[in-house]
């Protein structure tokens, strides 16, 4: 199980890479396209905290536990957003000079790797309780990565990095999902008490990254798309899962 945890996570983290190399090779994707992607990522992942890691959660615990850490999940994310957003630049959107789009490159990397570490966790404890539901999560992680290696790379283009420098970036922002993964691997070896609170945990982080991020993003850019693709996200869960069962 270690082996498929540790690969799993490294490809999930290397999505982002994937997303920068897109950018290098053929520009910035249209909105349509990004709304469509964005939305199939929340699907993906509002399926799988739906279906897959809460009645997880509640098989290795019970109700109170469950809520718990989906809480604690839901405000660690809130913390990491709210650091994240007081690093100064982060919120502005345009630029003139290059040292400025270089900047903010970095700081969406530096935004971008703190979320990371804990979904390489929930990849860890998600196969901890079931094979199936760590390939699951590592799978809506590496679509949800994507998008973000194109953000990263996009203002580091502009701001006139080498590519060698970009994807040298973003290899470096992958290495913390595999990292989170094997810190989920030595919480859940301490104690399988850990199971039920991380998968809850899981889910909140989870659930943040749905309603803050990939919704409002997919929806600013093509609402129709977004809705078409966070359906499509829903329904291919649904056929892994019976396909599983």
């Amino acid at each position: 199980m270690i082996y498929e945890v540790i690969w799993q996570s490294t490809v999930a983290g290397l999505a982002t890479v994937f997303g920068a190399l897109f950018v290098l090779a053929f520009g910035r994707p249209g909105e349509r396209i990004l709304a469509g992607f964005l939305g199939f990522a929340g699907g993906i992942m509002a399926a799988v905290v739906i279906f897959d890691l809460i009645p997880s959660a509640l098989d290795y615990g019970n109700v109170f536990v469950t809520s718990l850490g989906f809480l604690l999940g839901l405000l660690f994310m809130l913390l990491l957003d709210i650091i994240i957003s007081f690093l100064p630049g982060i919120k502005e959107q345009k630029a003139g000079r290059q040292g400025y789009l270089l900047k903010m490159g970095y700081l969406i990397a530096a935004g971008i790797a703190l979320h990371d570490l804990p979904e390489g966790i929930a990849i860890a404890v998600g196969y901890t309780a079931k094979e199936s539901l760590g390939f699951l999560i590592a799978l809506s992680i590496g679509l949800h990565n994507i998008p973000e290696g194109m953000a990263t790379a996009a203002p580091l283009t502009m701001g006139g990095m080498s590519r060698k420098g970009i994807i040298g970036t973003c290899l470096l922002v992958s290495i913390f999902t595999p990292l989170g993964a094997c810190l989920g691997l030595l919480l859940v070896s301490i104690s399988k008490h850990f199971i039920c609170l991380l998968l809850a945990l899981a889910g909140g982080a989870m659930a943040f990254i749905i309603k803050n991020e990939l919704i409002p993003e997919s929806y600013r850019r093509h609402p129709n798309y977004a809705r078409l693709g966070f359906a499509l996200g829903i329904l291919l869960i649904l056929a892994l899962g019976l396909v599983h069962h």
